[in-house]
Parts: structure tokens; sequence; C-alpha cells
């Protein structure tokens, strides 16, 4: 299995029924979760792009691809008081499948990401909201497409996993600490075995939960990170492995996994969920999604209310309700199934859905917006 296809292949293969009882009973409670309409065009579609809500309330949007092998240096602001997009600076190279994380300092780190044909890149740039300027800095310590990038209590990013390429597509096990005050990447512990297309979630007592991904095969495994000591160590294991999907924070410190796909990929899209507890180093199963969807936004959106917001890989959007333990679906709909598409909670509660392609390999300009 290659993972390059993570973002470059798009098989039109439709994703499972949903059956329709459940859907029903979801819809009837939409308006406890809000609606979802349409918003403004992005100036470029887009797919495995980035998104980063800004300090100043605007969304960075960077990257992603237009098409198979079409990929963007090029980046725009979305402006949630107008409702419109407008450019900004590119970067020094086009690429899909990077990372975008906001630092301390306002500016934003962009890193890694495939560059063309099936190259990975080191490559790393800053983006400075002041100036409306990207900066190119110093490489990462190894090439990386799509790795999970998690921004740590004192300011510093872990990066971890992802995929390498040398003739090959393959997962890596290697992980870098980025110094925000230096501007420099240093190796740090490696994970217990190599992965790609993970979720990493950073816990309430400062680590960070590693889950899923995919080697070679599925990964049950998960792995936690404890930037005091610079490790690895290994917890409880998924109930369903699981690559593609998606992990969002709980307010009361859990971590709610959801969605993803099996080794079939198209064909094996995921309804299932699961609950990790930090204290018990477990996974518990929680109700279903009630539409199988994945390739999903890596990290899920906490809403104001402490409800989860899942978006991507079908039309719908649903809330997973940590008081119920169940998903509700908001009303409306997307115009179809997005895959690789962005989500941003905006300063205001609502949340920027954008981008992304459906069972072929032409993206969309379009948006959303949610409305809790």
């Amino acid at each position: 299995m290659t993972r390059l296809h993570l973002f470059l292949s798009a098989l039109a293969v439709s994703s499972l029924a949903v059956a329709t009882a459940p859907f029903q009973t979801a819809v009837s409670a939409a308006s406890q979760v809000g609606s979802v309409t349409a918003g403004t065009p992005m100036l470029e579609p887009r797919s495995g792009h980035t998104a980063t809500l800004l300090p100043n309330g605007k969304v960075l949007i960077v990257g992603g691809m237009r098409r198979n092998q079409d990929f963007y240096r090029s980046a725009e602001l979305y402006d949630p008081a107008t409702g419109k997009f407008q450019g900004t600076g590119a970067m020094s190279v086009a690429r899909v499948g990077q990372i975008a994380v906001l630092l301390r300092s306002g500016k934003v780190l962009i890193a890694g990401g495939w560059i063309g044909g099936s190259s990975t890149t080191d490559s790393a740039e800053l983006y400075d909201p002041d100036s409306g300027k990207f900066a190119v800095i110093g490489r990462m310590t190894t090439r990386r497409a799509r790795p999970s990038a998690t921004l740590l209590t004192n300011g510093d990013v872990l990066l971890a996993g992802g995929d390498d390429h040398d003739g090959r597509s393959a997962a890596i096990a290697t992980a870098e600490i980025f110094h925000s005050d230096t501007l420099r990447f240093q190796p740090t512990g490696s994970l217990h075995r190599p992965r790609s297309s993970h979720t990493a979630t950073l816990l309430n007592d400062g680590r960070v939960l590693i889950a899923g991904g995919v080697d070679g095969g599925l990964i049950a495994g998960a792995e936690l990170y404890d930037s005091k000591t610079g490790t690895f160590s290994e917890t409880g294991g998924l109930i369903t492995p699981r690559y593609k999907h998606t992990a969002g924070l709980l307010p009361d410190g859990r971590v709610l996994i959801a969605g993803g796909s099996d080794e079939r990929d198209w064909y094996g899209t995921m309804t299932s969920a699961e609950i990790y507890d930090p204290r018990s180093g477990k996974f518990t199963a929680t109700s279903p999604l009630i539409d199988s969807r994945f390739k999903l936004p890596d990290e899920a959106v906490q809403l104001a209310s402490g409800q989860v917001l899942i978006s991507g890989g079908s039309k719908t959007v649903e809330v997973y309700d940590p008081a119920s333990g169940k998903f509700l679906v908001a009303s409306g709909q997307m115009s179809d199934k997005w895959h690789f598409m962005s989500e941003t909670r905006l300063k205001d509660g609502r949340v920027l859905l954008a981008g992304g392609y459906p069972n072929g390999d032409q993206c969309t300009a379009q948006t959303w917006i949610y409305r809790p």
C-alpha cells in the first residue's frame, strides 16, 4: 500500500450507505446543534491545504492542490467580518500535505509536505501576518509529508511520523522539536513504530496522544509523548485500527477518535468512534457516527459548548455531544462528500469549512459556515 494517495489519488467509489432511521433521528435533533450554510468561495479550489486562525481573527489558507500534481505556492486570507477572501504572500515552494502551526509570536510555521511528483521536502518557512509574507527558515531534520504537528505547552512544536519518499512511499518513526525561540529543528525521541495518517492531540497534562495510522498495515497502537523527557511511551490500543480519521479533545480531558478507514480505503470507511481516557490509558467505545467518513481534518473542532464538530467525507456535518455520548447532525448540507477539507473555529464561535475534493480529481473552492 502506498500512501502518496492520501492526497493524490481519488478513486470514483461511493462511500458506504447510511441507515435511514438513525439519520432521521439525528436530523430531528439538528436544531440543537446548529446549521450549515454556503459561504463565499476561496480564490482557488484547494484540497490538502492548511487553515490557521490568526490573532487578528482572520484565517490563513495555505498551499494544497488544485488536482493531482497541480500544487499551490499561493495563500489567501479569510476575513470573517466581510466573509471574503483576499490573496497574501506566496510560499517559496508549492506543497500539499504540509503542517501549519500558529506560534506564540503570532507567526505561522509551515513545514514539510509533497512538493511535486512523489517527492517530500524538509523545507520550512514562517508566515508573518504583519507583512503578509513567507520567509524561509532552517530545514527539518528529515523530509516529512503529512506528519502530525502539535504546539506544546512551552511554545515549541512537536512533529512526529509522516511519510518520507526515497523511491518508495514509507512511514517514518522519527520525531523532532521546532524551537520557537531559535527557529531551529532538533531530533527528539522516536515513535515506537513508524506511522502516517495518524492523529496527535495535546492532553490537559501537556502530554501528546498519538493514535492510529498506517505503516504498510493499519496500526491499533497508541503512544504518549512526554515533553519533559523527550520520549514516547506506549499506551492502550485502539479498539478499531484506523487511519485518515480525526481526533478531538473533550472538555473533561478525554479524547474522541472518530471515523477513518481500514485497509480497503474507500471501501472501508468507518462510522465507529471511541474515547481515550488519560487516567486509565484505555480506549472505550462510544456511539457511532451517523455517516461513515474518512480523509478527515486531523483535529476535530471543539465548540464553545464543549461539543465536537466532525466534517468532511460526507455531505453532512455531525456534532458529538459528550453529555449524551451521541452524534447529532446539523441542519443543512454541503454540496458533496468533500475529502481533506479544512475546518477552523472563528473567534465568534462559527466554524469555517473550506475546500476538499469529492470522489474525483477536481478540488473545490467552495466554503461553508457552521453556526452553533
